[in-house]
């Protein structure tokens, strides 16, 4: 796992993003759903699955990740 922290350009862009444009938690569902969407249509081509199952898996733990970042849903103690 990656320690580098953004850039304070980065921070800004996405202060700025997320300060006129959507709402975290709304961009953490929207995250979630797409994530959904992308794992449903991965197990109806099985096929692919087999050559990409790292890369798939990757993406989804950083999206899910990304996700958790701008609205916790997951961390429920």
């Amino acid at each position: 796992m990656s320690t580098n922290s953004l850039s304070k350009e980065a921070e800004t862009r996405l202060m700025n993003f997320f300060n006129k444009t959507i709402e975290p938690e709304t961009m953490a569902k929207a995250i979630r759903q797409l994530n959904y969407l992308l794992a449903l249509e991965v197990m109806r081509k099985n096929e692919t699955l087999q050559n990409e199952i790292d890369n798939i898996e990757n993406s989804f733990y950083w999206l899910n990740e990304l996700a958790e970042v701008l609205n916790p849903y997951l961390d429920v103690e």
